[in-house]
């Protein structure tokens, strides 16, 4: 039985947002759990190599700086990256958002430009037609929240329309193995909230994907997103409540009575 109370919102504070339940109690999202929950032994690779170039691209100005302040930037180097990238991906996806539905765009960054040019091909190469367009969805069964970026009918390459549930990414590296995850995440949602506030079943879709849009161009990458990749995300989100609740495993230290008694005897005591 879930332990959350319907429906579920979404709460935006500035750049932030979570979810949460009718009772106020916070709902994990899909996203959050994926991002807590799944090893990524690449990141750590990432974050030396961009801590190291930072470093070489930025050396005059740190020679200049007192030992302690030079550390701190170099600590502060790989999210300084980070930022900008996740800066870019809002962006695209507000952009996005307004794209799909028919909505002009104006006053668009030039760095930004490409992008929009890029993903506006390609609503018209696949002749997308939107049907959810940045909903909520709720999973009360296994308790998980999150906001899907696009449910749409395309035309494939066979000219049949098919449905797609999909997810815009941006990174320059590519799509990772996760998006799968997060996509069979949101497929198998229980509900999803309308324009009203109320839930809805979730709608069937045929195929899952993400839209990598890049200053180069915006294609459509399928995913495996099916029952087992669910289970998979399953494992996911226990190991994301272990991270969370594991200082509880730990008891305080055992103490013997106060009126017990010790002794040792080291090795020349005898004599």
């Amino acid at each position: 039985m879930t332990k959350y109370c319907p429906p579920i919102r979404r709460i935006t504070r500035g750049k932030n947002h979570h979810y949460e339940d009718a009772d106020g109690r916070r709902v994990p999202g899909v996203t959050t759990i994926l991002g807590s929950g799944l090893p990524k032994p690449q990141l750590i690779n990432w974050a030396g190599t961009a801590t190291a170039q930072g470093a070489v691209d930025n050396w005059d100005t740190l020679s200049e700086l007192p030992p302690a302040a030079r550390l701190k930037a170099l600590e502060n180097i790989r999210y300084e990256v980070t930022n900008k990238a996740k800066n870019r991906g809002t962006q695209v996806h507000l952009y996005a958002e307004a794209l799909v539905q028919g909505i002009e765009v104006k006053g668009v960054p030039d760095e930004l430009r490409p992008y929009v040019e890029n993903y506006v091909r390609f609503i018209d190469a696949w002749k997308l037609d939107p049907i959810l367009v940045e909903v909520v969805i709720a999973n009360y069964t296994y308790g998980f929240a999150g906001t899907l970026d696009l449910v749409a009918d395309l035309t494939g390459p066979t000219g049949e329309r098919e449905r797609y549930l999909l997810d815009i990414k941006t990174g320059e590296k590519g799509i990772y193995a996760e998006t799968a995850l997060q996509l069979s995440a949101y497929r198998f949602a229980e509900f999803y909230l309308d324009t009203d506030g109320n839930e809805q079943p979730m709608i069937p879709v045929d195929n899952t994907g993400a839209i990598h849009v890049t200053a180069d161009d915006a294609q459509l990458i399928p995913t495996v997103s099916e029952r087992e990749q669910l289970q998979i995300f399953r494992i996911a989100q226990k190991v994301y409540e272990f991270d969370k609740d594991k200082d509880g495993l730990i008891l305080p230290a055992l103490r013997l009575p106060t009126n017990s008694t010790a002794s040792i005897i080291w090795d020349g005591d005898h004599e």
